[in-house]
């Protein structure tokens, strides 16, 4: 807001705000607020950042999702109206023109991350898919399953290289004898550079649980990595079992990888920068109750 105008009457206190769009407002002595009034601001960035937007656009999927399975309807006065999602997600019913601003891909007012939490709350929406973009409305896009019934074979060698995490984050993988090496396969999982290893924490419940096996495939190029999907990344010593998001630079370099548990509420988002040790892994199998 441009100031441009404070006028003090003696007879009457007024105040005039000048802005830059030349509009006046004009508020009389009993229309000053007390000390103690709380003030509700709602602003628009005229710069609104791409990451808003694709979150705004995510909102109106899932508010026509909940429509179609009966969950919202717009002009309901039973409980399931517009006014009625601005009660529980902005905290008043009276707000519902805002809801309906964010439903209109024409208005310039859209949804923020904390109004988006609560809508996810509220009614039962993937926060990280709202949210970041992971997974899907209702729940987590999960690898495969090794096939029921069927087992882990080792007889006679295998394709997949069976590790432990502290090996798997060290740069000599694969590097000690074939005698030290234990190797196996599981059914519909062939060709070369796979390896596996146990998951110890629940960071990515309930994609993948504590004491999962995951089977990955190593990424020869970082142009192979799709955002949203599950890798295994391993980067000055250490290894993280993450949905990943590329971040890129100016020229369109990837620079740092965004990555972000399925168990959000309880880990945060964070970024790793990409260095001469950075490696990924596809996760293309998890092996569950081993």
């Amino acid at each position: 807001m441009d100031v441009r105008l404070w006028k003090l009457d003696f007879g009457r206190l007024s105040y005039r705000f000048k802005f830059f769009t030349s509009i006046q407002l004009q508020y009389s002595e009993s229309d000053i607020p007390s000390p103690t009034s709380t003030f509700h601001f709602l602003t628009f960035d005229p710069m609104i950042k791409e990451d808003r937007i694709d979150l705004n656009k995510r909102f109106i999927q899932a508010f026509k999702l909940l429509e179609d399975r009966g969950a919202i309807v717009k002009n309901d006065r039973g409980g399931k109206g517009v006014g009625d999602v601005a009660d529980r997600v902005l905290g008043n019913k009276a707000y519902g023109h805002i809801i309906r601003a964010f439903l209109n891909p024409e208005s310039k007012r859209v949804i923020d991350y904390g109004q988006a939490s609560s809508f996810c709350r509220a009614f039962d929406i993937n926060e990280a898919w709202l949210l970041h973009g992971i997974g899907n409305p209702f729940g987590f896009d999960a690898p495969g399953d090794a096939l029921a019934g069927e087992r882990m074979s080792s007889s006679g060698g295998g394709n997949i290289l069976f590790t432990n995490v502290r090996a798997f984050a060290g740069a000599t993988l694969g590097a000690e004898s074939s005698e030290d090496n234990t190797f196996f396969s599981i059914p519909g999982v062939a060709g070369t550079g796979l390896v596996a290893f146990q998951i110890d924490g629940n960071s990515m419940d309930p994609v993948i649980r504590n004491q999962d096996i995951v089977v990955c495939k190593s990424i020869e190029n970082l142009n192979e990595v799709r955002d949203n999907e599950i890798y295994a990344v391993r980067s000055n010593g250490n290894v993280w079992v993450k949905y990943v998001q590329k971040i890129m630079n100016n020229r369109g370099r990837t620079v740092r990888l965004k990555m972000i548990s399925a168990n959000y509420f309880d880990n945060d988002p964070f970024e790793e920068e990409v260095n001469e040790t950075t490696r990924l892994y596809k996760v293309v199998r998890k092996i569950s109750n081993v």
